[in-house]
């Protein structure tokens, strides 16, 4: 069996670095311990002498030095801080991106000091972070620097998303609104085609305006471009509403923008068309127009007067088990008040009750308007006013809905109005008619009220010329055929006005190249499309598959191998360029939700006088 070594002195004496290297004993250093009847005294005389002493200082001042001890004290503590830091930074982007306020009237009583709270009770570490240091990284100024880098980092990325396209093709959609102090903030996004060939729509920011004109808007808007080293050489379409510094033909935002860029088809807002045809279509009816109004006013009623709310639903939950709550109608959003009005003519005996009691309640002015309103709801024209905005309304609110998808082409936008506008024009019959007249006719006997009647027909002045009689309806039914007729008339003639616009035609031209195979004048106008081997490449395309829309040849380029799909590149270029065109500006307006629920918990704490130290933070 071989000896044993001292380890601290063959490290220190080995090669004779000290003086005292000539004292040791061979056997610990060289030649090995084996006498091991002796073992313990011998290892117990070597431990105490000098030379194996110095060996030990030597050894532990060598791996032990101040710098070292300071190096590694240092990283233990950067360690430390990187991943409390990144534990602090997750929580911010959990609250940013569920939208949530980061700090409250306290700032221990915000979300992320809970949050961070409730973390550190399974993290020591983090417990000992937050309640040790002066500088914890949860101050207000770090938390708005924080979401600060994520937002623009994820700017960033939808803006190197859309370079790394094939064809650089994207869009611009522009929304307005104040916040709390009055300032105009932008919204503005971007569309554009990814490489699956599915549209995007991406919210990029709120700027704030100096001036709502449209030159201004317009240098908004090229000013956030240019940040995000966009060409407008590659801008294909714009969307906003209907307002004029966005839409104006000749001092809009988008007539400014088409001069930069031509290229940059304008597209009105499909909804903010829907919301403006309905609205037109039912003011051309007073008996319709008449019975939203009510409808709105006993909506108001009920969301200001508790006693009248308390009435309602004691009735109406005797009578049906439970209740609807009654809801004024949006003053901007005219397709969203079918629940509305379904929720008056579901329960309208409870409706007529409820303002029988609150009108006999006393003098007050909500006892007033409540028998005001008592009588108006008695009429039978009110019910079957209702019934008629029904034909129109749920039609319109369904095409709202469907326009406002993120993935909506303008193809599919004109050809769900055309079906909506067949749907309307087939129910301009008499038969039609009939059904509903004779369904709140029905209604009107089983609640007892006033009959249907017509009002009454003031006679033309007789300074008009012509001896003729004046046209008068004979009966009540035909005097709201006419009120009927009127207003899908009405729609018709909108539909025509709202969705006729140039910008549509020219995509209804390039959809044609597409769908028909046959080459147009109006591709040579983009250069990123070769028209001679698009030529080629859609004879090829349409030999071996069938479709008719660009959606549909979409879906088909999708499914093919890279290698054959590269065979189509130019055919890929123009289907990208008729799905990038954006038809609403819906996404610009989501991101204003948030904003809005701000503002309203804002106000809320200002009237409380609850306002101290709240800031709150959001993306």
């Amino acid at each position: 069996m071989k000896g044993v070594l001292c380890f601290y002195c063959v490290k220190a004496f080995q090669l004779e670095k000290s003086s005292l290297a000539k004292n040791t004993d061979p056997a610990f250093v060289s030649a090995g311990f084996r006498n091991w009847k002796k073992a313990v005294e011998k290892f117990t005389d070597h431990t105490k002498s000098r030379s194996h002493k110095l060996a030990i200082t030597t050894h532990c001042q060598k791996e032990n030095t101040i710098d070292s001890q300071l190096s590694s004290a240092l990283a233990a503590s950067q360690q430390k801080a990187r991943a409390c830091l990144m534990k602090i930074m997750s929580c911010v982007q959990f609250l940013g991106r569920q939208g949530l306020a980061l700090r409250g009237n306290e700032s221990e009583e915000g979300n992320l000091a809970q949050l961070l709270r409730l973390r550190s009770d399974d993290d020591f570490m983090l417990f000992e972070w937050l309640n040790s240091r002066s500088h914890d990284y949860t101050s207000p100024k770090i938390q708005n620097e924080m979401l600060s880098m994520m937002a623009n980092s994820i700017v960033r990325d939808i803006a190197s998303e859309i370079r790394a396209q094939p064809t650089l093709q994207y869009s611009i959609i522009i929304d307005g609104t104040q916040d709390i102090t009055g300032t105009e903030q932008e919204s503005i996004c971007l569309r554009y085609v990814d490489h699956n060939l599915i549209s995007q729509e991406a919210f990029v920011g709120l700027y704030e305006v100096s001036l709502t004109t449209g030159q201004n808007l317009a240098n908004v808007a090229k000013d956030v471009l240019l940040r995000l080293n966009l060409s407008l050489d590659g801008l294909r379409g714009q969307t906003y509403d209907g307002a004029a510094n966005m839409s104006g033909k000749y001092a809009g935002a988008q007539a400014y923008l088409t001069q930069s860029q031509p290229l940059a088809l304008f597209v009105h807002c499909g909804p903010h068309c829907v919301n403006l045809i309905t609205q037109a279509t039912c003011a051309a009816s007073s008996v319709v127009r008449d019975a939203l109004q009510w409808v709105h006013e006993v909506g108001h009623l009920f969301g200001l007067s508790g006693k009248f709310k308390t009435i309602f639903c004691n009735i109406a939950t005797s009578e049906h088990g439970s209740f609807t709550t009654l809801k004024p109608l949006c003053p901007t959003r005219w397709t969203v008040r079918v629940a509305a009005v379904h929720s008056v003519l579901k329960q309208y005996e409870a409706v007529l009750l409820s303002l029988e009691e609150m009108a006999s309640t006393g003098g007050s002015e909500t006892a007033t308007k409540a028998n005001g309103l008592l009588d108006r709801f008695q009429r039978g024209e009110t019910v079957l006013g209702l019934h008629l905005a029904l034909e129109v309304l749920e039609e319109m609110e369904c095409l709202n809905k469907s326009l406002q998808k993120r993935t909506i082409t303008v193809a599919g936008m004109q050809a769900a109005v055309h079906y909506v506008k067949t749907a309307l024009q087939e129910k301009r019959t008499e038969g039609r008619f009939k059904q509903i007249f004779d369904r709140a006719t029905e209604l009107v006997t089983s609640l007892n009220i006033s009959p249907i009647e017509m009002p009454r027909i003031r006679r033309p002045p007789k300074r008009l010329p012509g001896e003729a009689p004046a046209h008068a309806p004979a009966a009540s039914v035909d005097y709201f055929r006419r009120e009927f007729f009127q207003i899908l008339d009405t729609a018709d003639v909108q539909f025509r006005e709202r969705f006729h616009q140039a910008s549509l035609e020219v995509l209804q031209k390039l959809e044609n190249v597409l769908v028909t195979g046959k080459s147009d004048a109006i591709v040579d106008q983009y250069p990123e499309i070769n028209r001679r081997m698009l030529d080629v490449q859609l004879a090829m395309f349409k030999s071996k598959n069938t479709y008719i829309s660009s959606k549909e040849a979409a879906d088909i380029l999708r499914g093919m191998l890279p290698e054959v799909r590269g065979l189509f590149d130019q055919v890929e270029v123009l289907v990208r360029l008729l799905l990038v065109v954006p038809t609403s500006s819906a996404e610009a307006e989501r991101s204003f939700s948030a904003l809005r629920r701000l503002k309203t918990w804002l106000r809320n704490c200002m009237k409380q006088k609850r306002l101290n130290n709240v800031a709150v933070c959001h993306i």
